[in-house]
């Protein structure tokens, strides 16, 4: 890869269109450029709404008034900030990605989009592993097609970036390559993937539903859940979550993280996997951790994602050509799993959890079940029998503990769905492959301009994993996920 000029100074007077504005990454991605840029052209910043109105409220209160611009308030000063953002830079935009032309109804403002829009960066997606299949194909899937087909209609278009998840590629010797799927290929070989027939047979789910009189919206979306898992399964996909000519970027994060620098350590916003399982942990909910002890897990901080897809688009600009990096940590700096409810432990044990009667809880060390084989044994033993008897004596007792009965059949049903949907997660072995990202971050030291080189860190060799975890990660997730 070419050396590259200066990344700041390729941001000045461009615009730029991000998608899924509302979201994790997409609101440090907002900071950054606000932040490293201020003579940024325009952000047009699509959110869910029905017109510009709802997007604007959506953007100052699910964006704007964020603790995350906390920073960039002190460094401009809140109304140089505003001015900054009302008057000139941020436009918020109406919309939905499931649509055609991304639901934009004002005609004056797609064509000023399409007119003067340099760079897209889609970040749009649903997140929720165990989503219904007709919502995760019309945002997952149809999604980034309609977004495609809108950044070819953009006639000064420099450069398309996708970003999507590590945990869809190839493998190779357990490696996970950084290579694109062809037309139509699986991950476990299967044929006969095609997302028009794939589409018709969801619709025609959807439609058997609901014309099933008895059944609520809610027993449709369970069908719908589990019907899409059924599909996954068929063609080797874990879960439902999934150019032409331009220059397209696929960016593949693994599992990211608060932030490890910028704007501040240790913002996060929303419940990730080992997020939902400390969160459980420290509040004394949880005694055991299924997986395989010995394996790597791999996280990358939010802010080391967004550094990557900016000098992503400034390598690739007017360059056509497909390129795909994932950004990870597993081949530079793995991260065993066994270290995760080990530095756990020690942090809330150090830090307890004080619950809403201000009891401090106390925490014990984990017991980690390293089979599926022992997790069953573990849930019949502790779980699944006492209940079996409660339910007898429920009977016996003319279902005079009916009320406690349901709920913990129906804690025990969570946990076990949870864990039939992240099992190809809990005992993943692979290392994922990140000699394109290796390459872009050399481009990005070898900058002619100096200042990019401490503006857009990525190297995951740079992080101190237990420091993190016990004075970054732990103390933000509490902070600010814990309720």
């Amino acid at each position: 890869m070419e050396p590259l000029s200066s990344i700041v100074g390729f941001l000045e007077n461009k615009t730029i269109l991000v998608t899924g504005s509302t979201g994790f990454v997409a609101k440090v991605f907002v900071e950054k450029i606000l932040g490293i840029q201020p003579k940024v052209k325009k952000l047009f910043l699509l959110l869910r709404a029905k017109d510009s109105a709802s997007a604007s409220t959506r953007l100052y209160e699910e964006i704007l008034s964020k603790e995350l611009f906390v920073v960039l308030k002190e460094k401009w000063g809140s109304s140089d900030l505003s001015n900054l953002i009302s008057e000139r830079v941020t436009v918020p935009v109406g919309g939905d990605i499931s649509c055609e032309d991304l639901g934009v109804k004002e005609v004056d403002l797609k064509n000023e989009m399409w007119n003067e829009v340099d760079v897209v960066v889609n970040l749009a997606a649903t997140v929720n592993f165990d989503e219904r299949y007709d919502v995760a194909l019309a945002i997952n899937t149809m999604g980034p097609k309609h977004i495609l087909n809108f950044a070819k209609k953009c006639v000064n278009l420099k450069a398309f970036i996708h970003v999507s998840t590590a945990y869809v590629c190839g493998e190779k010797a357990g490696v996970m390559a950084e290579t694109p799927f062809k037309m139509g290929e699986t991950l476990n070989g299967t044929s006969g993937l095609d997302i028009n027939f794939e589409f018709k047979v969801m619709e025609e789910k959807l439609k058997q539903l609901k014309e099933e009189e008895k059944l609520s919206e809610a027993a449709i979306t369970a069908a719908m859940k589990d019907f899409g898992n059924k599909r996954a399964r068929r063609f080797g996909w874990p879960n439902t979550y999934r150019g032409g000519d331009m220059p397209l970027v696929i960016l593949r994060p693994t599992i990211v993280t608060s932030t490890i620098k910028e704007p501040f350590a240790g913002w996060i916003e929303g419940v990730r996997t080992i997020d939902s399982l400390a969160m459980a942990y420290g509040k004394g909910r949880m005694e055991c951790f299924l997986g395989d002890p010995n394996s790597t897990i791999d996280l990358i901080p939010a802010d080391m994602v967004v550094n990557s897809i900016i000098v992503a688009i400034a390598a690739h600009a007017n360059r056509p050509g497909e390129t795909v990096y994932q950004v990870g940590s597993s081949n530079r700096n793995p991260l065993k799993y066994s270290s995760i409810p080990l530095w756990g432990h020690i942090y809330f044990t150090q830090n307890p959890w004080t619950d809403r009667d201000g009891k401090k809880v106390l925490v014990r060390k984990i017991k980690i079940l390293d089979t599926m084989e022992s997790f069953h044994s573990y849930m019949s033993l502790r779980y699944i029998l006492p209940l079996k008897m409660l339910e007898v004596a429920n009977i016996a007792c003319c279902h005079y503990f009916d009320g406690f009965y349901t709920i913990a059949k129906r804690k025990i049903d969570v946990v076990m769905r949870l864990v039939e949907l992240y099992r190809p997660y809990l005992f993943f072995k692979p290392i994922f492959d990140d000699k394109n990202t290796d390459k872009l971050r050399a481009a990005a030291r070898n900058s002619m301009d100096s200042g990019d080189v401490f503006h857009f860190q990525f190297d995951p060799k740079t992080i101190d994993w237990e420091d993190y975890m016990m004075n970054v990660h732990f103390p933000g997730a509490v902070k600010r996920l814990f309720k």
